[in-house]
Order: C-alpha cells, then sequence, then structure tokens
C-alpha cells in the first residue's frame, strides 16, 4: 500500500490527492494543513463577494472526503512541527503544496510606515485568516491607493468601495464588515507602472467595478494612450484586447455615475518611488511618470507626481518563502524540480515532490493547479514501486498523536462550520467565519461532544 502525504489543502493540494485516488486503486492520502480549516486561499485568498468561485469548495469538499483521503488540520510541518526528515519516515512519499506564501516588496523609502500594508495582508483580514493582523487598516482613511493592475488589487479595490449592503450577506468576519460599513474612504487610485494592455486583471473582475452602487470610475484617456495598443487594440489576445476595450468605455464617461460618493481612478504608468510620511503615517505615494521602452517595459521619465493616501496596499504578486529541510531557489522563490520530482543539488531525491505555486511560481488560476497537479501525480506513481520497498513505523497518524501532534480531523473541521453558521445565525447573517485561533480551536473541540 502506497502512503502518500500531501502537505497544504488548497486547490494544488487537493487536486495531487485527487489524482492519486483516482489513478491508485490502494493509495492512502493524509492531506496535513497548519491550519484547521481547508481549501487554502479558496477560503482565505477569494473576496467574499465572489460566490461563485468560493463554491469551488464543494468540490474540493468531495476530494477530501474521499474514503482513501484523510484531512489533517492543524498540523505545523517544519521547525516549529513536524519536521520535513520526520516526514519522510512516516510516508512512502511526500508532496509540498504549501503555494506562496508571502508578498513581493516595493523597495521604496517609506514602505515601512504605519499605513503600509500588502494586500495580502487586507485581504488576510477581511477573509478571517487567523493570523491576520488587527492593524485598523480604514481608521482616518479618506484616499487609498493600490499599487497594481492584477486580479488581487480589483478585488480590494473593489472591497474599500463596497457597501455593507452588499457584504452582509457573505461570509465576511463580522469586525471587517462593520469597519468596511464605517468607512469614510472617498478616493480609490489603483496605479500601474505600464499600459493598459499589459495589465493583468481579467476582463470580468475588471467590469465589476461599474457595477458598484454610488461608485464612479474614472480613467484618464491620454494617460492610456501613452500605451501604443490602446488607441487600436485590435491586434491584441482575446483577454487584453477586452480589458483596453472596457477601459476605453470608461476613458469615455460609461463609467461615470455623477453625484456617486466614491470614485475609483484607474492609472497607468506610474512607478511608485516613494511613500511619503505625514503626521507619522502615510500621507502620499510620490510616483515618476513611466514610458514604454519599446521592448514591452517602460522607463522612468524623471516627472513626479504625488497622490494622497492615507492607506497604501501593495498587490505586486506573491512569492514563495523555504521550508527548513527543502531545497530553495532563492531567485525564483520555487523548489527546484524535475517534473514535480525535488532535486537536490541536481538529483532527484527519493519520495518528494511539489505541486501549485511553490513548484511553477505565483501564476495561472485555480484551474490551473489541476494541471500541475497532474504532471507531479504522474511522477509520484511512476516512481511508486521504488516508493513501496520499504517499511514504515505504522498509521503516521497514530505515531504523530503519540509524539504529541493532535491533529484537527474532518469531524473537527465539520464543527467549526457549524460554528460559523450559528455565529451567523446569531448576527442575523448567513455564514461568518470564525475569525482567530482561539475561535477555531474551541469549535474543533466540540466535534467529539
Amino acid at each position: 500500500m502506497l502512503r502518500v502525504a500531501v502537505i497544504g489543502s488548497g486547490p494544488s493540494g487537493c487536486y495531487t490527492a485527487q489524482g492519486l485516488v483516482q489513478q491508485d486503486p490502494g493509495v492512502r492520502v493524509d492531506v496535513l494543513d497548519r491550519l484547521p480549516c481547508p481549501y487554502g486561499l479558496v477560503r482565505y485568498g477569494v473576496a467574499p463577494d465572489h460566490e461563485k468561485i468560493k463554491s469551488l469548495q464543494h468540490s474540493l469538499r468531495t476530494v477530501l472526503e474521499h474514503e482513501r483521503v484523510r484531512f489533517l488540520g492543524g498540523v505545523r510541518v517544519g521547525p516549529e512541527g513536524v519536521p520535513v526528515s520526520r516526514l519522510r519516515e512516516l510516508y512512502h512519499a511526500v508532496v509540498y503544496c504549501v503555494g506562496a506564501a508571502t508578498d513581493r516588496r516595493l523597495g521604496i523609502p517609506g514602505e515601512e510606515l504605519p499605513g503600509s500594508w500588502s494586500a495580502t495582508e487586507f485581504v488576510s483580514w477581511y477573509s478571517a485568516h487567523p493570523d491576520a493582523a488587527d492593524g485598523g487598516f480604514l481608521d482616518g482613511v479618506r484616499s487609498a491607493v493600490v499599487i497594481g493592475v492584477g486580479n488581487v488589487a480589483v478585488d480590494v479595490t473593489r472591497m474599500l468601495a463596497r457597501g455593507a449592503a452588499e457584504l452582509s450577506p457573505t461570509d465576511m468576519p463580522h469586525a471587517a464588515l462593520t469597519a468596511l460599513a464605517a468607512s469614510r474612504v472617498t478616493r480609490v487610485h489603483m496605479v500601474g507602472r505600464r499600459g493598459p494592455s499589459q495589465a493583468r486583471f481579467t476582463t470580468k473582475e475588471l467590469r465589476e467595478l461599474a457595477t458598484l452602487p454610488d461608485t464612479a470610475v474614472v480613467v484618464d484617456p491620454a494617460e492610456s494612450a501613452l500605451d501604443p495598443a490602446y488607441t487600436d487594440p485590435s491586434s491584441l489576445p482575446g483577454p487584453q484586447r477586452r480589458n483596453v476595450e472596457v477601459l476605453r468605455g470608461w476613458a469615455t464617461g460609461t463609467a461615470r455615475n455623477a453625484g456617486a460618493r466614491r470614485l475609483i481612478r484607474v492609472r497607468f504608468f506610474l512607478r511608485p518611488s516613494e511613500l511619503v510620511a505625514r503626521e507619522g503615517r502615510v500621507g502620499a505615494v510620490r510616483f515618476e511618470r513611466t514610458a514604454p521602452d519599446g521592448h514591452g517595459g517602460v522607463t522612468g521619465t524623471g516627472r513626479f507626481e504625488e497622490i494622497e493616501a492615507q492607506l497604501v496596499l501593495r498587490s505586486v504578486g506573491y512569492r514563495g518563502v523555504p521550508l527548513e529541510g527543502l531545497p530553495f531557489d532563492a531567485a525564483r522563490g520555487t523548489v527546484p524540480h524535475l517534473a514535480g520530482r525535488v532535486l537536490r543539488g541536481g538529483s532527484v531525491a527519493a519520495g518528494e515532490y511539489v505541486a501549485g505555486w511553490i513548484k511553477r511560481g505565483p501564476t495561472g488560476v485555480i484551474g490551473t493547479n489541476r494541471s500541475c497537479a497532474k504532471e507531479t501525480v504522474t511522477s509520484l506513481l511512476a516512481d511508486a514501486p521504488l516508493l513501496t520497498g520499504r517499511d514504515l513505523p505504522g498509521d503516521p497518524l497514530t505515531v504523530l498523536r503519540a509524539e504529541g501532534v493532535e491533529p484537527v480531523g474532518w469531524q473537527g473541521w465539520r464543527a467549526i462550520e457549524r460554528a460559523e453558521a450559528r455565529l451567523g445565525a446569531s448576527l442575523g447573517r448567513g455564514v461568518v467565519k470564525l475569525p482567530d485561533w482561539e475561535a477555531l480551536r474551541s469549535a474543533a473541540r466540540t466535534a467529539g461532544t
């Protein structure tokens, strides 16, 4: 019998587990996660008002409820938990699906000022991630700058402009809902250093900005026209062409809403050079105007402008972090691999595999993880005859418990779900996420009662 540990219960981890049990009728898979809740960024990264995408949890649930798959939540892997070397002793193979856990930095003066955050931190707060900071994101904020023009940037821009009426039916934690309802933000600037044709958002998410109540969206046509493809987008691939067409429509006034309380400005060809302090916190962002360099990039022009902001959210990409005991390519932010097989010193490490963002970097959409996992599963199962030649010390769960590790099993997670349903009912809402570690652990403990 092949025993496999999959580290991480997001889409890449679940697709890996699914591929294994579908292709090998004897394999047993334990899906370990440091959080007591499964689904990774589907639970803690997808915006709460995107119910269709969040519904992917239902298909991931089917994987984790398979008779040969076992969810073990609340298990840390690494120096503060189960060492990587110990996992290799307990399982024939280990697949690391740990994602890209941190964000990229801007590397400019003032980035550490109060009021400067990563978009990841903001998303974690309104998604009730138990590690989230309660930093008073919106205290005293009238104007916000979101640096980046990808889907995460669009999400946080939309959340800053959403009203309580639209967010109340979601599973957003109550403290975040209350703070957003009381927000005094009236200006949100979403800023990219390159042009409209190079923006990374998808058209569906972009169009949502124009549907927000009491909100106007403005694009500067002269600024956008610095992009040669803006005037005539016909030669662009479909997704980029549709983005440009939407932005051109907004530039002509189709997203204007006379008398709207909130204004979203989508800006291009501006590169952040400094966060400016005022009264001990961020007060403005200083940008340098850029121009196309003729090779797909941009160059600075030496002209600068400042945009007022008491809140700055950087959304310039995710980055993988090293896991002690695994090799790591610091330049790429990934684990070196060959078709999913971990490489140590250029040679394949028997029984160690990767899938998802820690394998390929933070690229693609949720569905991209399916083909990525398929490649890794194919490699693992091809290696299986060699991997199963050694005896294991017994059921890994029994061994872990004997060593003081007490995972949150599937019934513990179901208890958390019931507690979130009760919390929502008590607040007159639907399901509302539990916001912190203690609440999650307390709910999980009720599974046996």
